[in-house]
């Protein structure tokens, strides 16, 4: 059994500070909330995918996937999903307060 991770697993968190990082620089200044979030539900769409694959080649028992990297990348995932829900259901309950405000 291979117990290594593949370099690619180990770049995904450098990958994904340089996408935030991006989202601070002037150019992107422009896009704000919407563009933040469109990019943060394209990163755990993304991350999903990526898991399946990970997953599906496990299944098809490919020695070059570990099952050590495709528990990691589906909790990645799965996480990922959770903090979407949540900002959803914030979102979700700020929109609903503030249309039960008295005017």
């Amino acid at each position: 059994m291979d117990l290594r991770l593949s370099p690619v697993s180990a770049q995904t968190p450098l990958r994904s500070t340089q996408a935030l990082r991006s989202l601070s620089t002037p150019e992107a200044a422009g896009t704000g909330f919407s563009g933040a979030l469109k990019g943060a539900l394209s990163a755990v769409s993304a991350s999903q995918n990526q898991a399946q694959a990970l997953q599906r080649e496990v299944q098809m028992e490919n020695p070059s996937v570990s099952l050590e990297e495709t528990m990691v990348a589906i909790q990645k995932a799965q996480i990922g999903f959770q903090a979407t829900l949540n900002v959803r259901n914030r979102m979700v309950q700020a929109y609903n307060d503030i249309m039960n405000m008295q005017v």
